[in-house]
């Protein structure tokens, strides 16, 4: 099942996670995890918006209420199943319960296939999620040096970054076996129009908001509001172990920084390599035709 990978990471079903946050326990935690058919999973590819989910679902199943977002740092209020954190605080989070998981479908708990917890996949122009992740390695003592921005484009291309490809993580949540268990939103939509985005996810919880209590909730969770509450922004975490002097965490929350970044050539190389690798699989995505 383990296999113990480079001095930063261990290799789980051919992928790698940062020994930092995931271990042998972690791993055999989340295999044998109990979902509860109430229970809210948002599920991400990294550096895709998995932090602001964290920052969005406590109130939305909580009537409005902002205090765990304010009060509670965002791994505890909704941990990642798989990380180490996980088995010291999920039994401690009121139901209905919210969490989230870079893990692909098909390595999801037995659990998970019988229940009927929820899913809200979150995507984001995979450009950008390199960006960010490019930045992320900077900043993040327990992972590898990221080389050049090409160097680690060619790294993510063929998949070997955390939690491997980008196309195989997003083809893999579009199993039509999941029917309405699951929800679809884009990071680009989030920035968009939030409030519009919030009110899909309500719809989709089968929950509701009072108007003032949704605009307290858009407003608390913008990306400028976010990046100041200490509970969120990773500035908890030791500057040894993730420096924000290289770059922030939370660093600019925005679609389209990959311009500032891709040369021509670049872009042009990406482009081909993602369409190729989604050709069969019919899916669409707002920014395919930038």
């Amino acid at each position: 099942m383990l296999i113990m990978g480079s001095f930063n990471y261990i290799h789980y079903h051919g992928l790698m996670f940062p020994k930092e946050s995931h271990n042998e326990k972690s791993l055999e935690y989340f295999e044998k995890f109990n979902l509860n058919d109430d229970d809210l999973i948002a599920i991400t590819y990294p550096k895709s918006g998995t932090t602001w989910m964290q920052e969005i679902l406590p109130p939305l199943l909580r009537g409005g209420d902002l205090t765990a977002v304010k009060t509670i740092p965002n791994w505890d209020r909704v941990p990642w199943m798989e990380e180490t954190r996980a088995p010291l605080v999920m039994d401690k989070i009121p139901s209905p319960r919210a969490m989230v998981s870079h893990m692909p479908y098909q390595l999801m708990p037995p659990s998970f296939f019988t229940s009927k917890a929820k899913v809200i996949y979150v995507t984001r122009n995979p450009k950008d999620v390199l960006v960010s992740s490019f930045h992320f390695h900077k900043m993040a003592s327990f992972l590898d040096e990221p080389g050049t921005f090409e160097e680690f484009t060619d790294k993510f291309l063929a998949g070997k970054v955390l939690f491997g490809k980008w196309t195989d993580h997003v083809k893999s949540w579009r199993n039509p076996d999941l029917g309405e268990r699951i929800l679809y939103v884009t990071y680009e939509e989030m920035i968009q129009d939030l409030r519009g985005v919030l009110k899909r996810m309500l719809n989709f919880l089968g929950r509701q908001l009072s108007t003032e209590a949704l605009d307290s909730v858009v407003n608390h969770c913008s990306f400028k509001n976010m990046k100041t509450n200490n509970m969120s922004n990773y500035s908890l975490v030791p500057e040894e172990i993730m420096d924000s002097k290289k770059s922030s965490f939370l660093r600019k929350g925005i679609s389209g920084d990959w311009k500032n970044h891709f040369s021509p050539e670049l872009d042009d190389k990406f482009t081909a390599a993602i369409q190729e690798e989604l050709k069969d699989s019919n899916i669409k995505f707002p920014w395919d035709d930038e």
